[in-house]
């Protein structure tokens, strides 16, 4: 079998291609970074750098005509920007991959989606994955609903979509180290008395459902699992203790919610008239993130997957503040 594992170039697709390099598994990897792409290919990886809202085909690559599975992990992930571009990386591309993976007649599409999609400004504790889809909360929710249902279209490609909550770990450009310069920079908003709390999820466990993911039964396929660390931890807890392995204490503010809000959708609505549409310093999605308490019901993943989290929040962070810490 040999794997193509798209957004090699980013943090989960890099991960993905290196354990199955572990594991003896052939693989090629697609990404955009040029950077990132040649140094997988320095560390010994086979890499293709492709832009996947364009259509993908073998007289791109010979290689690719020796694909048998695929993992897509490629998205563009951000709470805010423009509408385009996020069709054009996560719909149109995820279409583009799966066009390939029907003409390749591949065994297993595995497709990264994300919780994002179910998202609500309410708590939502034990979230399963069949519960009543809100209206999106911002385009890469909406883009990526798109993208599961493109995918479950496709049962001649034996699909497996998986939504990862909150991933973190070594090597990890977005989710603490966004809190731990938002920390930096002002202080951190409590809301609701510190209701919030979430269940994050450290890469090597995502890594390990997607690789239980790609050789999981018949009946996994055209189904959607949740994936996380399995630990409800209150949002306080998790940016006080990613704060201080990084050398910080950061400095909270009671705030009302409402407030809050209506002043993020105006920077929201400011952002959009200026030039190249930069994200604002606050959004709604992002204060929500702040203010309510969420998680995902496991027991499917357990059950036909026989997948379940091993590594524990207070390990993640050993794992991934030890790899910043000078020789």
């Amino acid at each position: 079998m040999v794997v193509l594992v798209t957004g090699a170039s980013g943090f989960l697709g890099s991960n993905v291609l290196e354990w199955l390099a572990v594991m003896g598994m052939p693989a090629i990897g697609i990404g955009r970074d040029a950077e990132r792409c040649r140094a997988m290919e320095r560390a010994g990886h086979a890499m293709i750098r492709r832009d996947l809202s364009l259509p993908l085909d073998e007289k791109i690559d010979t290689r690719l005509g020796r694909v048998d599975q695929i993992i897509h992990c490629a998205a563009l992930s951000s709470p805010f920007g423009r509408l385009a571009d996020f069709v054009a990386a996560n719909v149109a591309a995820t279409q583009n991959l799966v066009d390939f993976a029907k003409r390749r007649g591949v065994s297993r599409f595995v497709h990264i989606s994300s919780p994002t999609v179910c998202f609500a400004f309410r708590d939502q504790i034990g979230l399963t994955e069949d519960a009543p889809l809100p209206e999106p909360v911002n385009h890469y929710a909406r883009t990526k609903r798109a993208a599961e249902k493109i995918v479950l279209r496709a049962p001649k490609i034996h699909p497996v979509v998986l939504r990862p909550r909150g991933i973190y770990g070594a090597g990890d450009r977005t989710l603490l180290p966004r809190l731990v310069k938002a920390a930096q920079s002002r202080p951190l908003p409590l809301f609701r008395g510190g209701r919030a709390a979430i269940d994050l999820t450290h890469v090597d466990d995502v890594v390990d459902a997607v690789i239980a993911a790609l050789a999981a039964p018949a009946q996994a396929e055209e189904q959607i699992f949740n994936v996380s660390g399995g630990e409800v931890l209150p949002v306080r807890r998790i940016a006080d203790e990613a704060c201080a392995r990084a050398g910080l204490k950061p400095r909270w503010r009671p705030m009302p919610l409402l407030p809050a809000m209506l002043a993020a959708g105006v920077m929201e609505r400011a952002a959009l008239a200026l030039p190249g549409r930069p994200e604002p310093p606050v959004t709604r999605y992002g204060l929500g993130l702040f203010a309510y308490a969420q998680s995902l019901d496991l027991s499917k993943a357990k059950r036909m997957l026989g997948w379940a989290p091993k590594i524990a929040f207070e390990q993640g962070l050993d794992r991934t503040f030890a790899a910043r810490a000078p020789a």
